[in-house]
């Protein structure tokens, strides 16, 4: 008769139930939606692409990011459960043991992904609060490694964060220079109560679409996450 392994199990429930919180905030979804609603933003088009759109770009861009770290997650964990040989029927737990060591070689190189795109200064002020926080007070620190999830994932929300907004200033700076020329023309003209977004979404349009700037910034999104 078939048998589960109920650590396993429990374990692959709780990661199905945390995969879309994992995805938002340790991929590269968390930046791409930001830039992609600024962008949207700067062009005065706030329902346009739809939410729904928007979304799904971004998780199409995450898969085809992270394509490179799942696949190489996935060998090592089908390399290490396939090296494991069968223990003693005395031993205790032998399975659940190895296959925890498999799941923690298999998650070294999303650990990597994260280190790689954290900025020092974050990781920093993690580790230093962090000390103080599970310490037992200033003159007895706890040892925390930085290279720790529980370090690297919040450094990365943060540093992902800024880069996403200073993203989002330069692909504004264009924009809001047509905003700006807009308003000075309508107000010459006497024209105050007209908005001038209504005006310039006419320009700005075009702008976006003769840059190509989808695929500019598509582009530039993508070649961000090159090693």
């Amino acid at each position: 008769m078939f048998q589960t392994n109920p650590f396993l199990l429990i374990s692959l429930f709780v990661g199905l139930s945390l995969l879309p919180f994992v995805a938002m905030i340790a991929t590269s979804y968390l930046k791409i939606v930001v830039v992609m609603s600024l962008i949207r933003n700067a062009l005065g088009i706030q329902s346009i692409p739809p939410n729904m759109v928007v979304n799904a770009l971004a998780m199409i861009l995450t898969f085809y990011i992270m394509a490179p770290v799942m696949n190489e997650s996935w060998d090592i964990a089908k390399t290490e459960l396939a090296a494991q040989a069968p223990a003693p029927a005395a031993a205790a737990s032998p399975e659940t043991v190895l296959e925890t060591e498999a799941i923690a070689k298999a998650a070294e190189p999303f650990r990597a992904f994260l280190s790689h795109h954290t900025s020092d200064r974050e990781r920093a002020f993690f580790v230093h609060t962090a000390e103080r926080l599970w310490g037992k007070g200033p003159d007895e620190p706890a040892t925390v490694d930085p290279e720790s999830f529980y370090i690297l994932i919040p450094s990365f929300c943060v540093s992902e964060l800024t880069k996403a907004f200073q993203i989002g200033f330069l692909v504004y700076l264009p924009f809001i220079a047509i905003d700006i020329i807009v308003s000075n023309i309508l107000l010459a003209m006497g024209m105050m109560m007209v908005s001038p977004v209504t005006i310039s979404l006419p320009f700005k349009l075009p702008l976006f679409v003769m840059v190509d700037g989808w695929t500019l910034l598509v582009q530039g999104l993508v070649r961000g996450y090159l090693l």
